[in-house]
């Protein structure tokens, strides 16, 4: 598996895991809970940025790994 192919998994499962923690902290009724939910889907969302960044710098310098 190339790199390419491993990180645009791990961005699937980063965002799966980022819509998770924004629904957990709407769900939540604890003010406690839902301030670190809220922290840990920002966090991630930074997270998800970083790696579409470095997709999209591969997909430059190596054409051949573009999404087709």
């Amino acid at each position: 598996m190339t790199i390419s192919k491993q990180l645009k998994t791990t961005l699937s499962s980063l965002k799966s895991a980022h819509a998770s923690l924004e629904s957990f902290a709407l769900e939540t009724e604890s003010q406690t809970a839902k301030q670190m939910f809220s922290q840990f889907a920002d966090q991630t969302k930074a997270i998800v940025e970083g790696i579409e960044a470095r997709i999209q710098e591969i997909e430059a310098q190596e054409p051949q790994y573009r999404a087709r």
